[in-house]
């Protein structure tokens, strides 16, 4: 197939728009100069939690959340702004015990859980003092409500003290269930636990439980670094040397695994998790030496990919890769943020070139987590007892293109459809309506995104001789609204008569031939 030569220079700009758009995004990511300003707001303005310290969806495309409360509740919502309801899911606050960073602390829902309901928690409990990791069953009666006596305990670990516990668990792209345990507590790592490979703290383990051996309720993967090991070493192992990683996550797309570990007293850090591979505290404190305080031995240790002084907070949080929908200018940075300080932050990291850290929004909230819904957007749990969404400061309306239905001559009975492109580049397109009317009253339609940034919808039959007005509203995801009606004059087309009219004129016409003809034909001839 040849393009003609309009068509060449056609493609030809867009490519070139387009690779000039690219460059300039990337151009200005690494150097930190983003388009947009961020804030944050309440996602949800009709609930309210205790102590909320994580959120997180089931992946099970039944578009709900589940906050979990430090003192042992969870809570399931559905996932819309004006819900207005919270039902427990799980109330096991009889058996956590809950003070300072004691709780309920992490929850994690299996790969299969639309067919198995498992679903895996972390709490702390006492008499001894110990983490506990459980699986627990939703109820076969009622999906928002899980079977309190179904507990299953997988794993128990003695904690020292009652801080530095982690908290994060999650599964992998690998099917396996990771666990994040601080170094048991006491400043300084007192008992010298995240350097020592014999004990579970201070690492992330690496566990599976679909299946059980050698006296365990979970099995070691066979790939785990230090399986077989003769040096005593806990093969349930992944990675070590960590001093309080505060909330992990995979990011979906790379496969990475991403980890915050809370500093001592100077440093926050950032790291890439990465079987086997060791941390370093409590001989680093992110790239300073700790113990000793100066010309510590660095060898075989990795450091963080990026980390931040206590000027600007002093209780690191992790989060999550962005891959939604609405945040276009933060798709593929790590968001996550400080407990202390309140402030959030996005960092790319491609894992060659220099990471970029920017500042998104300063907020004066305590931001115990960070979660994403089945979407992949982003919320954050606030000690305040509020869910936040991260927002882009965005006052310009979407960009709604002109519209175009067909057929353009429709026949009675025979339905319209209306496609038209909607952009908008700061916070996403939210909603897109085709609105007719072929009286005083306006019907509306929700339009359906059906590729790029093209929209359709369709409008009802009508009958013979009917005039129909139509226009486009767009709402995007900062509440902004645009209404394409052409000008006050709308778009309209009218229902024709069961043959169009050039089909009636072509017919009139073919007619008055043929009768001509036979008109002539007919005639007599004039005598000689």
């Amino acid at each position: 197939m040849k393009l003609k030569s309009s068509s060449i220079a056609t493609l030809t700009f867009t490519l070139i728009f387009f690779a000039v758009f690219i460059l300039k995004y990337e151009a200005n990511i690494s150097t930190g100069d983003l388009a947009y300003q961020y804030e944050v707001g309440v996602a949800f303005p009709n609930l309210s939690f205790s102590s909320p310290i994580g959120i997180y969806n089931a992946r099970d495309g039944s578009n709900r959340l589940f906050v979990v409360e430090q003192q042992g509740i969870i809570r399931v919502f559905e996932n819309t702004k004006n819900t207005t309801t919270a039902n427990v899911f799980l109330d096991i606050s009889n058996k956590v015990i809950n003070s300072g960073e004691l709780g309920l602390l992490g929850l994690a829902f299996h790969p299969n859980f639309t067919s198995n309901g498992y679903f895996y928690v972390y709490y702390t409990s006492d008499n001894p003092l110990r983490s506990v990791f459980s699986r627990f069953t939703v109820s076969a009666n009622n999906p928002n409500e899980a079977n309190v006596t179904s507990e299953f305990i997988l794993l128990q670990v003695l904690q020292p003290f009652t801080n530095h516990n982690g908290g994060q668990i999650a599964f992998g792209p690998d099917n396996y269930l990771y666990i994040a345990l601080g170094d048991g507590g006491g400043a300084g790592d007192p008992l010298g636990n995240a350097q020592n490979r014999s004990t579970l703290l201070g690492s992330i383990l690496r566990i599976d439980v679909d299946s059980s051996s050698g006296g365990l309720n979970y099995s070691i993967p066979n790939d785990n670094p230090f399986v077989g090991n003769v040096q005593g070493y806990r093969e349930e192992i992944f990675a070590y040397g960590l001093r309080n990683p505060w909330r992990f996550s995979f990011d979906p797309v790379t496969g990475w695994l991403w980890a915050a570990d809370v500093g001592q007293n100077r440093i926050e850090e950032i790291d890439i998790i990465e079987k086997g591979n060791n941390y370093g505290w409590n001989i680093m404190e992110g790239s300073l030496c700790y113990s000793p305080p100066s010309g510590c031995n660095q060898t075989g240790l990795e450091l963080p990919i990026w980390e931040y002084n206590h000027s600007l907070g002093f209780s690191v949080t992790g989060g999550f890769v962005y891959r939604g929908l609405k945040l276009n200018e933060l798709k593929g940075a790590y968001i996550y943020g400080d407990y202390g300080s309140g402030r959030i932050w996005a960092l790319w990291y491609n894992g060659t070139g220099e990471p970029v850290n920017v500042e998104l929004v300063d907020t004066s909230l305590s931001i115990p987590s960070f979660g994403v819904d089945e979407m992949g957007e982003v919320y954050i749990c606030a000690f305040d007892g509020k869910i936040y969404q991260l927002n882009v400061v965005d006052i310009v309306a979407p960009e709604i293109g002109v519209p175009y239905h067909t057929p353009l001559e429709p026949l009675p009975n025979q339905e319209v459809k209306v496609d038209v492109n909607v952009t908008d580049v700061a916070s996403g397109v939210r909603e897109v309506i085709l609105s007719y009317r072929s009286d005083t009253l306006w019907t509306n339609v929700t339009m359906i995104l059906v590729g790029g940034d093209t929209y359709t919808g369709n409008i009802t039959a009508m009958p013979y001789q009917t005039q129909v007005e139509y226009r486009i509203i767009a709402h995007d995801n900062a509440d902004n609204t645009a209404v394409n009606d052409n000008l006050g004059l709308f778009y309209t087309y009218t229902v024709i008569p069961e043959f169009p009219s050039t089909q009636i004129i072509t017919v009139l016409m073919a007619s008055t031939l043929i009768a001509t003809f036979f008109s002539c034909k007919k005639r007599p001839k004039k005598s000689s």
